[in-house]
């Protein structure tokens, strides 16, 4: 073996994730739950980033505490840099410009990769948190303010908002399933032509099998994007035989 530098305490935790400041269960699937990874992933919460200041309030004032939790995990040795909210879409040019390793800011990164993949008649599906606070400043922080596409937001599914919206500290996780698959289908219904399916919310991929299973179609979520940047950001060798 080589001559090992350190410097730190901790290795081996390639993705670092920024984490709101929430109290709601997490369970397989979600952001905020390492299970969800193959790997080894380390999270900084931002304390009083509350999903409300996050999603409804879109607060300027978070912007200076995300730039310092990014630098922090910099620091701590991480190789990419993913959110627990696709809302701070806002603050991705902020926060790539604030540190030398790649940011992920958002799901709503894919936008334009599952429109290249699709015919060019159809449009990208976003399933969003919320739909009224889903904005062309968050499209146009990630760069997919162009690429046509259509919303349906989980703003009237009763579950989905107590839980990651108010804060609710329990989850009916069927309820909350059916809740995301009924808004899949709805999406569906009210726009046919839609060919893929980006999930804004970091909290609907434990139902991402679910709702492709009903719809039948492409879906990709922070989890999708979070598997590429840890491929792209830390490469493993090739084995096997000709």
């Amino acid at each position: 073996m080589p001559i090992v530098h350190g410097g730190r305490t901790n290795y081996g935790e390639p993705i670092g994730i920024i984490m709101l400041d929430t109290v709601f269960p997490r369970i397989p699937g979600d952001v905020g739950n390492a299970t969800t990874f193959p790997f080894p992933v380390r999270y900084k919460i931002v304390k009083g980033a509350f999903p409300q200041r996050v999603v409804k309030d879109a607060d300027p004032a978070l912007l200076k505490p995300f730039i310092q939790a990014a630098q922090e995990l910099e620091q701590e040795g991480v190789k990419a840099i993913a959110t627990s909210c696709g809302f701070l879409a806002i603050f991705q040019k902020e926060l790539a410009n604030s540190v030398n390793i790649p940011v992920l800011s958002s799901s709503l990164f894919q936008i334009k990769f599952a429109h290249a993949l699709i015919n060019e008649r159809q449009k990208v599906g976003v399933l969003t948190a919320r739909a009224q606070s889903l904005t062309e400043r968050h499209f146009k922080g990630v760069g997919v303010q162009n690429i046509p596409k259509v919303i349906m937001g989980m703003d009237n599914a009763e579950e989905f908002t107590k839980v990651f919206l108010e804060s609710q500290q329990f989850i009916d996780v069927e309820k909350c399933r059916q809740e995301m698959i009924n808004a899949a289908k709805n999406l569906l219904v009210k726009h046919p032509k839609v060919g893929s399916i980006v999930l804004e919310c970091t909290n609907m991929p434990p139902f991402a099998k679910d709702i492709q299973r009903a719809i039948k179609l492409p879906v990709f979520d922070i989890t999708t994007l979070i598997n590429y940047a840890y491929t792209v950001s830390v490469r493993n060798p090739f084995s096997g035989y000709i």
